[in-house]
């Protein structure tokens, strides 16, 4: 029973921005933490630092994987981060799969526009 107690008090761990900097001139520092604890809280390690006013990213490349080894779960951002790395491969998500459908059907419905034009000018 007491085990039980003291798995469910376990925290998953993610991989977040951390700020830092001065007013409206933004850096972040790339951190592993706790779920429940805050954005700028007391991280468990920092694993890189990000700029995105001059794009400079800098990551701990051994440390980054060891953490997602133990099953670290990076959000959105720091995701993208460590895809442009080449940390992790690269994965479609279904809000960019939709919107490259839309532009598909877009370029098609212009397409037999301008054939439909063509065809009434001849």
């Amino acid at each position: 029973m007491i085990l039980l107690l003291l798995y469910t008090d376990i925290d998953m761990i993610k991989l977040r921005l951390k700020r830092f900097g001065k007013k409206k001139e933004a850096s972040f520092r790339i951190v592993a933490c706790n779920s429940t604890s805050r954005r700028d809280g007391r991280p468990l390690e920092e694993l890189g630092f990000y700029n995105p006013r001059t794009k400079e990213t800098r990551l701990d490349t051994e440390a980054l994987r060891n953490r997602l080894s133990q099953g670290a779960q990076p959000t959105n951002v720091v995701r993208t981060l460590l895809e442009k790395g080449g940390l992790i491969d690269k994965i479609e998500r279904p809000s960019i799969a939709l919107g490259k459908e839309k532009l598909l059907k877009k370029q098609k419905d212009e397409e037999t526009k301008s054939q439909k034009e063509d065809s009434k000018q001849d």
